[in-house]
């Protein structure tokens, strides 16, 4: 598979308006302009981030004109696309805080010296009001309202905010303005996307593309939540993170593999084949923590994880350098402070993925005490000092 034909197909769920033409235009050599666009509405980036991310790299090693577009206006209003509610409106202050932690995780997909990254505040924080009415009306509201999850939220007698209309608007000038060639992301963005298309068109007539990645699920099969505590975050440690990838259901191996790895179609193909024949999974399971650690980490990181986790499950023996804790009235309490919301930490206990000294535990009100040693399902070990 060539070069162009890797970047067209893996990962890629969709390709607008036509693979063959953007395929013609990538071939013929020309520079483009390239942007994916993240909104920091939370502190964290998890490997579904990186999807779009890793294709964004791909066009920037190819030396193309790439961009890492920071959505701090846009995040104002928050993407609906994937949300059965309306997004909390967040304060400046609140999107300054969580950009800072992106770029350093970003760091470990994106070359930051063959990318640019850019502010979307930057030209949206100059458009009038007389501006915006001219931008809105080359869009339905019609075609925004018919959205599935948007449709649904109206049947459900639930609020749809007015201003969440303009927010496909936004990200559209955001194409348009930075003269996009292909823009980059989820299939849930799609609609938001095709806005950079019709302004592109009606305003430049140029044609512009669409590449839409496939879905990552989290751990146990569903969309990556943090409230459902089945994410890989970017700053997990790198214990944590071959955890969590050990944790993985079986059928979701070759899908991490097809997009989070550089593992040939060919490689892949035969680890269907393997486990179609009986190879126990575990085997795959394990390169691919080990690649996915390295990755995000380093080879040292990765060794080091895999080591400690043979020990801690395949020997029973707790890791030396399960990470020093203080005591806690409540094993419930413990986790909280250790990053878990109430949820999940309750869900942890009450499905017996908490074990104290050996034991597992059912009672979220069990103290925690100096010397404890604290393992949480497959994913991390803490001693108690």
């Amino acid at each position: 598979m060539d070069e162009i034909e890797e970047l067209l197909t893996r990962g890629v769920e969709n390709i607008i308006p036509d693979k063959e033409k953007l395929r013609a235009l990538l071939a013929s050599g020309k520079k483009l302009n390239i942007y994916l666009g993240i909104d920091p509405t939370a502190t964290q980036i998890h490997v579904g981030h990186a999807v779009p991310l890793r294709k964004l790299n791909a066009f920037a090693q190819l030396g193309h004109n790439v961009t890492f577009l920071i959505g701090d206006f846009t995040a104002l209003i928050g993407d609906t696309s994937d949300k059965d509610t309306e997004r909390p409106v967040l304060t400046h202050e609140q999107i300054k805080a969580n950009f800072e932690t992106y770029k350093k995780q970003a760091e470990k997909i994106l070359d930051f010296s063959k990318v640019t990254v850019r502010f979307n505040s930057e030209w949206l924080n100059k458009l009038d009001f007389a501006e915006i009415v001219k931008l809105s009306q080359h869009f339905s509201a019609g075609e925004f309202v018919s959205r599935e999850l948007i449709r649904n939220r109206l049947d459900q007698k639930k609020k749809v905010g007015l201003h969440e209309l303009l927010y496909p608007v936004m990200q559209g000038y955001d194409s348009y303005f930075m003269d996009t060639d292909i823009q980059l992301g989820g299939t849930d963005q799609t609609f938001n996307m095709q806005a950079g298309r019709v302004l592109q068109k009606d305003l430049r007539n140029k044609e512009s593309f669409i590449i839409a990645n496939g879905f990552l699920e989290g751990t146990d099969g569903r969309k990556m939540s943090k409230s459902w505590g089945n994410a890989i975050w970017l700053s997990d440690t790198p214990e944590n993170m071959y955890g969590k990838v050990m944790s993985l259901k079986d059928d979701l191996i070759v899908n991490y593999f097809t997009l989070l790895t550089d593992t040939s179609y060919e490689a892949i193909a035969s680890m269907k084949k393997s486990m179609a024949k009986g190879e126990n999974p575990m085997n795959l399971k394990k390169r691919l923590a080990f690649e996915l650690t390295k990755t995000f980490n380093t080879e040292v990181e990765a060794e080091k994880a895999q080591d400690a986790f043979k020990k801690a499950h395949q020997e029973n023996i707790f890791p030396e350098e399960a990470e020093p804790s203080a005591p806690a009235n409540s094993i419930k309490e413990f986790l909280i402070d250790k990053g878990y919301t109430s949820t999940e930490a309750k869900n942890l206990i009450a499905v017996g993925s908490v074990d104290i000294n050996g034991i597992t535990i059912k009672e979220r009100n069990i103290e925690v005490n100096s010397g404890d040693e604290i393992r949480i399902g497959k994913k991390a070990f803490f001693k108690v000092e």
